[in-house]
């Protein structure tokens, strides 16, 4: 991954475009809608001092160096700051990463594994008493994270952001918190329970039962988080402090996404392997997950979660293809990153004119609101107690489609089990939405309907109510294609969720147009 000599062979490449007059392949301008962010750490940057020259010739108009690492201060501030200046005379900014409070699993690379905190750091103690690395805050930590804004500050930094991950649940779909005896302790205290009653939280966890103790267990986990962040970002008021949300990230890892809004957020995700992206499912569970996250957020304070982890195991056309993702979720920074360990250089000569094309791209639509009979709905249940599985195929359909805060009045609304089980105990209603879901066929719901979660399915459920369609483009093709339509600009975005170039063919009402689309990659088509 590190070879030198294809490390050479790709930084030549693209100084054969300075030559040419061509030293930038594209500069992001102050005012545009899209900027391009990259992770990087002064240990790879001296080790191959030359990647600051394919850096600022990509479109990377923002870098982020990680300082702090669970309670490990690996890169010294004076390095920082010299690569800092360096890239500042590229015209490139600079800004910091901490990881906050520990990652449960591997998830940096690099020969050091930061991945395990110090001792001096209480442990996480799951609901099975059994103890583990990270995911948890307790006073000391927070404290010393207040010590990493601070430094931040003092070195003329402005933004910092809790990286990998700001959360207290140990993977998605995980009800989190800390079960250690400091932490059931400040929980009794505070609503009034018994030690007994600990029993009945740890049965209704594992059963995923919304019930008061388990509400009142999430909101306390809420509150230590929304306080350790309010803490840091008070210890220095003109850093901007930013979190990394897990894919699907919500109230039941502690993060009350309502508490954020004004904070930098970066939406989550989680395919970081061809393995886990290359299914149209995987890319559609991504873009569902970043579509989710923009409900809390406005779109140039959003950031992507653009990762490939191992460093060597996202292609770079995968890679490039997460770049559309953020297109249609409005997410105007992308932040590139893949651990500690950099990508393959070489995914430079297909990430440089991808960046090109997307941000010119994304200036056409940004603030364009998506509309579309198809509706995206995440809802209470699936955010406290879900098991983060969402339905999500029908992104794929050629459909337009909207994402809606509560159940929409019109158009089919796409559940996951847990909303649905919302809608047969009557707390969760429609406001005239067909109600979808896709699992449990046996289960008949009054008011709702069944269509497998599968593309066959799907499509054929997509031809059923086309007839129905008046003033709504589609994709005629039965194709995995993802349909984003902006009304007010007359637009459409295709994205090609095929690997293989394919011709699509957009109906609206009377009007046809056929695109051919490279695989992966995505076509604004005026309609």
């Amino acid at each position: 991954m590190l070879d030198r000599r294809l490390f050479i062979k790709n930084s030549a490449l693209l100084s054969t475009s300075a030559l040419l007059g061509n030293s930038n392949l594209f500069t992001i301008q102050p005012n545009a809608s899209r900027s391009f962010g990259l992770c990087v750490n002064t240990k790879t940057l001296n080790s191959f001092p030359d990647y600051i020259n394919i850096i600022s010739s990509s479109g990377i108009n923002e870098v982020w160096m990680p300082l702090f690492i669970n309670g490990y201060w690996p890169y010294p501030m004076e390095d920082i700051l010299l690569w800092k200046e360096r890239f500042e005379r590229k015209g490139i900014a600079v800004n910091m990463v901490s990881v906050p409070f520990g990652h449960p699993g591997g998830s940096l690379g690099d020969a050091q594994n930061y991945d395990i905190t110090p001792q001096y750091w209480p442990r996480r103690v799951d609901i099975d008493g059994n103890k583990f690395s990270g995911t948890s805050v307790h006073p000391n930590v927070t404290q010393e994270n207040i010590t990493v804004i601070q430094k931040v500050d003092k070195s003329g930094f402005n933004k910092l952001f809790l990286d990998d991950d700001f959360r207290l649940a140990a993977s998605p779909g995980n009800i989190g918190g800390c079960f250690c005896d400091d932490h059931q302790n400040e929980f009794i205290t505070k609503y009034g329970y018994a030690k007994k009653d600990m029993e009945q939280l740890s049965n209704s966890i594992k059963k995923r039962n919304l019930d008061s103790i388990v509400r009142n267990w999430i909101e306390y986990n809420c509150d230590q988080l929304t306080h350790s962040f309010k803490a840091q970002q008070a210890a220095a008021p003109h850093v901007k402090l930013g979190i990394m949300v897990m894919y699907l990230g919500s109230e039941k890892a502690g993060i009350r996404l309502g508490d954020y809004k004004e904070a930098l957020f970066r939406v989550g995700e989680l395919m970081f392997s061809d393995k886990h992206f290359s299914p149209v499912k995987g890319k559609t569970d991504e873009l569902f997950s970043s579509l989710f996250h923009r409900r809390f957020v406005k779109p140039e304070m959003a950031y992507s979660e653009t990762t490939a982890y191992p460093a060597n195991k996202l292609s770079a056309k995968n890679m490039a293809a997460k770049l559309h993702i953020s297109t249609i979720s409005d997410v105007r920074n992308t932040m590139m990153m893949s651990g500690l360990d950099p990508f393959p250089f070489s995914h430079w000569t297909t990430l440089a004119p991808t960046i090109k094309k997307v941000a010119a791209m994304h200036k056409k639509i940004a603030g364009q609101k998506l509309v579309g009979p198809f509706k995206h709905y995440w809802g209470t249940s699936s955010r406290m107690i879900g098991d983060d599985k969402p339905y999500s195929l029908f992104l794929a359909a050629g459909m337009p489609f909207e994402v809606t805060d509560i159940p929409a009045a019109d158009g089919w609304t796409f559940l996951s089990d847990f909303d649905i089980e919302d809608v047969s105990a009557g707390t969760l209603e429609s406001k005239g939405t067909t109600f979808i879901y896709g699992s449990n066929k046996e289960k008949k719901i009054n008011g709702m309907r069944f269509i497998a979660e599968d593309l066959t399915t799907i499509f054929t459920f997509k031809q059923e109510i086309i007839p129905l369609l008046k003033g709504v483009p589609y994709v005629v093709e039965d194709k995995p294609v993802v349909c984003a339509w902006y009304p007010k600009i007359k637009t459409v975005l295709l994205w090609n969720l095929s690997e293989t170039k394919e011709v699509f063919t957009v109906k609206l009402d009377y009007k046809i147009q056929t695109v051919e689309i490279e695989g992966l990659d995505s076509k604004l088509i005026a309609i």
